[in-house]
């Protein structure tokens, strides 16, 4: 039987290991080898791991630290962070990632989802969705550029442009959950869950189990991911990686299925 993907979203600015709020504030959490060779310990279902500074600053992707990564990371991996070429993108899965994650580029250049997923298969290109929702309304726009830029262009419409172009997986990411720890935009995930053919991740918001069991409950069968709940414990937000036990996703996000039947 499928079950959902609980998954760490690690950041990478300058090197190490980093956690923001609402994409600002960035604070420095540790090495990420460090924190990959942890989530291999508690046996992590998969692992994102995002370079926040690439695309931004237009430059390539860290082939060095992506290799050091992956010969490290025992379970599925997918990075992100300056990808802006079917080959940059065939390189990353040479090391040994098994998801190459596009975002800007893929907005700036949608004919590039194709050409990626030419060179790699669609299963292993993820179109990442970073979202905040308008002023004076209830649309959610699509942001780019660690959400400095606007598209001005509807979350649910690009979705769905990404997936008939070829990606393999949608990760829509709220901008204004995000660092936030109390809860997922759970609508936006239900309607897009619906729409959507391929598999979708929900980021930006999880502060507890209980937030998965929610997206689960309104979803079925997604990614649920996040980023700061598997980094930070107690109110003091004290730098502990964590990651919930077999037992615990069976009794709090895997029996949120039974509801759904």
């Amino acid at each position: 039987m499928l079950r959902p993907r609980i998954i760490p979203c690690l950041l990478i600015q300058d090197s190490g290991l980093v956690k923001t709020v609402r994409f600002k504030d960035s604070k420095y959490v540790g090495d990420p080898i460090n924190a990959v060779k942890i989530f291999n310990e508690k046996e992590a279902d998969e692992l994102i791991v995002i370079d926040i500074d690439a695309s931004a600053k237009n430059r390539e992707p860290d082939y060095q630290q992506i290799a050091h990564l992956a010969s490290e990371c025992r379970m599925p991996l997918c990075y992100g962070g300056g990808v802006r070429t079917a080959e940059q993108a065939k390189r990353i899965i040479a090391l040994g990632v098994e998801k190459v994650a596009i975002s800007s580029a893929a907005l700036a250049n949608p004919a590039l989802i194709s050409e990626i997923a030419a060179e790699i298969g669609r299963q292993s290109v993820v179109v990442v969705l970073d979202h905040k929702q308008r002023l004076l309304g209830k649309v959610q726009d699509v942001w780019t550029h660690n959400g400095t830029r606007n598209t001005k262009r509807n979350v649910v419409e690009v979705a769905l442009e990404m997936e008939k172009l070829g990606a393999g997986e949608i990760v829509i990411n709220s901008i204004d959950n995000d660092g936030k720890m109390k809860g997922y935009d759970l609508l936006l995930a239900a309607h897009l869950r619906e729409v959507l053919t391929v598999p979708l991740t929900v980021l930006g918001g999880g502060g507890s189990l209980d937030d998965m069991h929610n997206v689960v409950a309104s979803c079925g069968v997604v990614g649920v991911a996040a980023g700061s709940f598997f980094v930070f414990k107690g109110p003091y937000r004290a730098v502990l990686i964590s990651y919930p036990t077999s037992q615990q996703k069976r009794d709090s996000i895997y029996s949120a299925l039974q509801g759904r039947r």
